[in-house]
């Protein structure tokens, strides 16, 4: 099994910045894609970032230019950094990996985002 531990979620006025973490352990030979997610109330869960083990990222033109992804393989760590951030991403954040970051079989916690206007 593998289990997935965010920290990093918090309160920030627009335009501020945010870094999330997540930290894998347990068989974490599965993984081969780790990612965030977000829902926001009375939405749907969307992916905002993806990133394999061999470093390839992919984002939604929501994010694109704004979040980085990056992903310490020693550290079984995957970081969010959240760059010019916007009331509209405002959301609980979800660490999730497996096989394809589109199929994510493992989830976190997750933790909140404020961002305030």
């Amino acid at each position: 099994q593998v289990q997935l531990v965010e920290s990093g979620g918090g309160a920030v006025q627009a335009g501020g910045s945010l870094r999330l973490s997540c930290a894998a352990s347990g068989n974490i030979k599965m993984i081969n894609a780790m990612g965030w997610y977000r829902q926001a109330p009375g939405k749907q869960r969307e992916l905002v970032a993806g990133i394999t083990s061999g470093g390839n990222t992919n984002y939604p033109d929501s994010v694109k230019g704004r979040f980085t992804i990056s992903r310490d393989n020693a550290k079984n760590t995957v970081y969010l950094q959240m760059n010019s951030l916007k009331p509209e991403d405002t959301a609980v954040y979800y660490c999730a990996a497996g096989r394809n970051i589109l199929y994510p079989s493992i989830w976190g916690q997750g933790t909140q985002v404020t961002v305030s206007s």
